[in-house]
């Protein structure tokens, strides 16, 4: 019966493992086929022949290189900006006793409840009047601030003993050297699984760069450049495949960098 019940844990994890994989092995091969091959009926899976003609066509459909460093740029500016405003806020809501804290942290978390959409006129009309429509700032400021990341770090930060901040504070340590000295680095794998959540939000983020990077391509990101493979009375799926294999790049490589502490964070929770 114990065999019985490991088998069907087993049949589980590999049927969610292929749910989660096949979408992303599908549109590698996509991105490998020939016009003709996915355009077949009925579709094969396997591209015959395969060819790397789509990945030149996306590069050369609009401009790919500015684009890309136009999104590798504000994902790590809004990443490492997150990082800096999650755990300042989290530190203050997790570790400094003041009137009305839990009340602020409360209304602090709501704000995870409304949608980009919902506030995204008055966003814009507010960098509008700043005048940072269509520039770098405008796409990066409303970007910088993170509820989850707050959220996320003042569970790590409650996590540890108070005895560690009252030990700093004996030794004439104040709340900055016991914030960046003490325990911050005690916090490391929250730290990174909080920048993969931030860098992956960033990186894939389509409606704010779409609205506020109307008025040139100069600050477009890559998310809104591929959109722009999509045709008015056709679409090539297999360069839009392509285009996605190459989008997906940079944070499977940034994932791969963080996951050691990514990892560590996961089974400290679990141990707790």
């Amino acid at each position: 019966m114990r065999k019985l019940r490991i088998v069907g844990r087993y049949v589980v994890m590999s049927l969610c493992a292929a749910a989660m994989i096949g979408p992303f092995v599908w549109m590698v091969l996509a991105a490998l086929k020939t016009d003709a091959d996915i355009r077949a009926v009925p579709p094969t899976i396997l591209p015959d022949p395969i060819t790397g003609e789509n990945f030149s066509r996306v590069t050369d459909a609009f401009d790919f290189w500015r684009f890309t460093a136009n999104s590798v740029g504000i994902a790590i500016a809004s990443t490492i900006l997150q990082l800096v405003t999650a755990t300042s806020a989290a530190y203050a809501f997790a570790r400094i006793e003041f009137r009305g804290r839990n009340a602020l942290f409360g209304l602090y978390l709501a704000t995870m409840m409304i949608p980009l959409q919902v506030v995204i006129v008055p966003l814009f009309i507010e960098m509008r009047n700043l005048g940072l429509v269509d520039s770098y700032a405008g796409l990066l400021l409303p970007t910088i601030v993170s509820s989850f990341g707050t959220f996320l770090m003042r569970q790590a930060f409650l996590g540890l003993p108070t005895e560690l901040d009252e030990a700093a504070f004996i030794d004439g340590a104040n709340h900055f050297q016991v914030f960046t000295k003490v325990l911050l680095p005690l916090v490391k794998p929250a730290l990174a699984t909080f920048a993969v959540f931030a860098f992956m939000s960033t990186w894939n983020s389509f409606l704010w760069p779409l609205v506020i990077t109307q008025a040139s391509d100069r600050h477009v990101t890559l998310p809104v450049g591929l959109s722009r493979l999509n045709g008015r009375f056709g679409t090539d799926w297999n360069v839009v495949m392509a285009g996605s294999v190459i989008s997906i790049v940079p944070i499977v490589a940034f994932y791969l960098v963080t996951q050691r502490w990514v990892i560590r964070s996961v089974a400290f929770t679990g141990m707790k």
